[in-house]
């Protein structure tokens, strides 16, 4: 009985953990995704000598960035 019930509880938070590590590894791969790889691609792409690719990808993703972040006032 205490090891079914053990079982149950241990299952229970253990997965809230697992859930919680999902949550925070996904956060932390938008802020690397965000700080890193999108610029460094970018830089890639203009060294390349593909400014007319290298431009509009600036021009538009920094729209959705003004769109999306919300303002602090």
């Amino acid at each position: 009985m205490f090891t079914i019930m053990f079982s149950i509880l241990m299952i229970m938070i253990f997965g809230r953990l697992l859930f919680f590590a999902l949550r925070l590894a996904w956060g932390i791969g938008k802020v690397v995704f965000s700080l890193v790889f999108l610029p460094l691609t970018l830089l890639g792409i203009f060294l390349k000598g593909l400014i007319a690719v290298a431009l509009p990808a600036l021009i538009i993703i920094g729209i959705i960035s003004l769109l999306t972040v919300p303002s602090r006032a």
